[in-house]
């Protein structure tokens, strides 16, 4: 297969394999926002079942970085394509398997417990996700085009969103209330395993990305036993700066379409299924960003369009709340359409952003990791002390200072990571040696430009 066909192949495998991934991971949060607190938490009250099922939401967050650890060892020491595959099996089985759980009133309090294993079960699976995918692009991808091809993975999300989205709506459209909380809910999960037979059909005729095939070859290029204990040795300031550097992302993203949703509807008493269209209709403009900044980093820098994008969300998290509780349809439609735009801009460059910070014996695990603490920090927590805040203030306008509050430190970690698009990736960390002994300032190989 010529490297365009290959390419091509791995665009598409990210892109299809991340949307379904994501398609399973946001189902939950959707019927946790509308559903999953009468179905498994029937004894704890309104706000009392919603905390409950977001607390089970927040379970796959944790989970997540095991699946970056997991994955990302055999990832860099086996290879990227057969781990993916894995990974898809994982998150799709434990997804179907949501859809078929009894709920409290037939199993009682196995069934929430139940809940928490199989979302378990999802968060280790995504976990091993997203590194992977993103090799599959940047390490076939050429320098120059590294953004733009990430775009594809990028795009992913959003596609998996608009399709979990789209499905509730379509349900809660199609059936009564009654049918809806009994069996409705249950169709998405179960449509899970459709989407993962596609999956695996496209990624099974992958080939192994011609860095990993090279670096296999050479002995100072391969990971020591645990890939996992040389990222963390060697590389633990660009973890740490990476992962406060999307953590802003992570917490806009839930804040807009799972704490929103639920707040909209319990709160301010906006049907679901007006605010599942704007949430549609805001995916489309956040599809249309993530393109145009994926594209525009290859040119203007990641860490640039990083930085113009973060600043953007520190102003509408500002505004989001305020106009939602105006209540009035268009400018609640501008508060949800415009943090997905903003989303959209903060998301595109990451496939290209952070498998660019690490050697290639270690990206899997590095890029994985870096990107899933990130989840734990900004979309574990998020729903969780967004309710809170607003039980106690009354109204969830500190939630928007909350989420301003996070775009400061990521502005502060961008700073400190490096400049890296166009980057040789096989020289990336090339100053490192066996065990992750690196020399000082291995572990930020390119000078920063000035701002």
């Amino acid at each position: 297969m010529g490297a365009t066909g290959q390419m091509r192949r791995a665009a598409a495998a990210a892109l299809i394999g991340t949307a379904i991934e994501f398609y399973d991971f946001f189902i939950y949060g959707t019927a946790a926002a509308l559903v999953f607190g009468g179905v498994f938490f029937p004894e704890l009250g309104t706000v009392g079942a919603l905390l409950a099922a977001f607390s089970v939401y927040a379970v796959a967050f944790l989970a997540r970085p095991l699946g970056a650890v997991a994955f990302g060892h055999f990832g860099d020491r086996l290879g990227r394509k057969t781990t993916l595959v894995v990974s898809l099996l994982l998150m799709g089985v434990s997804t179907a398997a949501v859809g078929v759980l009894p709920g409290f009133a037939v199993w009682g309090w196995w069934a929430p417990v139940a809940l928490v294993v199989l979302r378990v079960c999802q968060g280790v699976g995504l976990g091993g996700e997203w590194g992977g995918a993103a090799l599959l692009v940047a390490e076939n991808a050429p320098a120059g085009r590294r953004g733009r091809y990430g775009a594809y993975l990028q795009l992913g999300p959003t596609t998996g969103f608009m399709l979990a989205n789209g499905v509730f709506l379509a349900l809660q459209l199609g059936l009564d209330e009654a049918a809806f909380r009994s069996w409705g809910w249950r169709v998405p999960f179960l449509a899970s395993l459709l989407l993962v037979a596609v999956g695996l059909f496209v990624r099974l005729r992958l080939e192994e990305t011609p860095l990993f095939r090279e670096g296999r070859d050479r002995e100072e290029a391969r990971p020591e036993r645990a890939p996992v204990v040389e990222v963390l040795r060697g590389h633990w300031r660009t973890v740490l700066l990476g992962c406060g550097s999307i953590t802003v992302g992570y917490a806009l993203f839930y804040l807009t379409t799972t704490y929103a949703l639920a707040y909209a509807t319990t709160g301010l008493g906006v049907p679901s299924t007006l605010v599942l269209e704007m949430l549609l209709v805001g995916a489309v403009g956040k599809a249309g960003t993530v393109w145009l900044s994926a594209r525009r980093s290859d040119g203007w820098g990641r860490r640039r369009t990083l930085q113009g994008a973060t600043a953007l969300a520190v102003g509408w998290g500002l505004v989001l709340f305020p106009l939602l509780e105006t209540e009035r349809r268009g400018l609640m439609f501008l508060a949800l359409a415009g943090a997905m735009v903003v989303l959209g801009c903060l998301l595109g460059p990451l496939a290209a952003f952070l498998p660019e910070l690490f050697p290639t014996r270690v990206r899997y695990t590095g890029a994985a990791l870096t990107y899933n603490l990130g989840g734990v920090v900004g979309g574990a927590t998020t729903p969780l002390i967004a309710t809170r805040l607003t039980e106690a203030y009354g109204t969830a306008e500190p939630v928007g200072w909350y989420l301003a509050g996070w775009g400061v430190v990521a502005l502060l970690c961008l700073r400190l990571l490096p400049e890296t698009s166009g980057t040789d990736l096989a020289a990336v960390g090339a100053t490192a040696g066996r065990g992750g002994r690196v020399a000082a300032g291995a572990d930020f190989p390119f000078r920063p430009p000035a701002v």
